[in-house]
């Protein structure tokens, strides 16, 4: 009877070590399963060239997602690639990123003469040498100890990402500007942010060309590409918009305008995008500054276009120049959302170590893309465009017909 319990006893105390054991396997499998859901890498960010409404969401979605999921060391490199070129970078944390979600411009800093292989240096007298200093930037990428930089900016910073790719540096690319001309992807945030801008202006504009009967002219950025001139003066309802990518001749707009005004029309409103041909020719181009990599600062054709209207049609005409009120203030609700899910992504991209590719928004929905083929080509209006098609049934002129 007691060989009997003792066997029953002994068989309860192997059953329990068992159970113990297996508890102890789970936990020793949670832990591990725990650190190797975790990143250890360290990654770095920048925002270079233009200031852009929705900088700031991207460097909190990359913040937030590299430590929250994956534990990883996330360093704001400051002023673009001058903070890479000169060493100027810190630590992020949660406190640094916390409610700058609908803060414009950005807390690191940025600037569109870093260009390493065009890199400005002052001289003792003032005056301006142009320098390489590429080596500077894979000697201090080296230095801070990151795996990766997330490169946040327009053609021109995905230009130079490419370079540093070429030289083995590990980059990922998030794409930003306002002007919406990086191919590879349906559109960069800011865009929306700039477009908005340029529909209150319009709004704004429209009734004081009513109560004057004056034809106004409205300058807007975008560089080379009119989205932001159809988008923006399609929304604020703008009766002629002059794009570059549409030639426009003189003629045209005097008849439009005369037209407008013999049909009984108090006013008309003309929106057109600083990189817009002057019929006889050419960009009107404000200075050159040979700082940068892309020396020609455009603007001023606004004003080019309301003295010929005015001289042409007898009709009194001003001119309105947004400038950099399209980069400033907060961004859209659009914007802080397609940024926050570009700054998920390339965090998540670093962390599983796909270098060498840009976020991309396609139909909707969030994919990497290649660096290269955001830079392939720029992004400009099609002539077969919805928009443009749209505008054309409404009457809206482009200057060609």
């Amino acid at each position: 009877m007691t060989d009997v319990r003792c066997g029953a006893d002994r068989c309860l105390i192997d059953m329990l070590s068992l159970i113990h054991l297996l508890m102890l396997i789970q936990m020793l499998m949670l832990i591990q399963l725990k650190f190797t859901s975790e990143c250890t890498m360290k990654i770095g960010i920048l925002t270079g060239g233009g200031d852009c409404p929705g900088l700031n969401a991207v460097i909190r979605a990359v913040t937030q997602t590299a430590m929250r999921e994956y534990g990883a060391t996330v360093m704001g490199i400051e002023d673009g690639f001058e903070g890479l070129v000169d060493g100027r970078w810190r630590q992020l944390g949660e406190r640094d990123v916390n409610g700058i979600i609908g803060l414009g411009g950005t807390i690191l800093g940025t600037s569109n003469r870093g260009d390493p292989w065009h890199y400005p240096v002052r001289l003792p007298d003032g005056s301006y040498e142009i320098q390489d200093r590429s080596q500077d930037v894979l000697n201090n990428f080296r230095k801070m100890g990151v795996d990766v930089v997330l490169a946040t900016g327009g053609d021109g910073t995905m230009n130079i990402a490419k370079r540093l790719i070429d030289h083995g540096m590990p980059v990922i690319g998030v794409p930003k500007t306002i002007d919406n001309d990086l191919s590879a992807t349906d559109q960069t945030f800011g865009f929306d942010t700039a477009s908005q801008i340029v529909c209150e202006a319009i709004d704004r504009l429209s009734t004081t060309a009513s109560s004057h009967q004056r034809v106004m002219v409205i300058e807007v950025m975008g560089r080379y590409a009119g989205w932001i001139a159809l988008h923006g003066g399609m929304a604020g309802g703008a009766d002629m918009i002059l794009v570059p990518e549409i030639a426009f001749s003189w003629e045209h707009v005097f008849a439009n305008l005369q037209n407008r005004q013999k049909n009984r029309h108090r006013f008309s409103i003309v929106c057109i995008a600083e990189g817009a041909h002057l019929p006889e020719g050419g960009e009107v181009i404000r200075e050159l500054d040979n700082r940068r990599t892309d020396a020609k600062q455009l603007g001023g054709i606004g004003a080019v276009v309301a003295k010929r209207i005015e001289e042409g049609t007898g009709i009194e005409t001003r001119v309105t120049v947004l400038g950099h009120l399209q980069r400033g203030g907060s961004p859209t609700a659009f914007d802080r959302l397609l940024a926050t899910r570009y700054g998920t992504a390339a965090a998540r991209l670093a962390c599983t170590g796909q270098f060498g590719v840009m976020v991309s928004s396609r139909h909707g929905e969030i994919k990497a893309v290649p660096i290269k083929d955001a830079i392939a080509k720029t992004r400009t209006v099609s002539l077969d465009n919805d928009l443009v098609m749209a505008a054309r049934s409404l009457g809206v002129s482009f200057g060609n017909e």
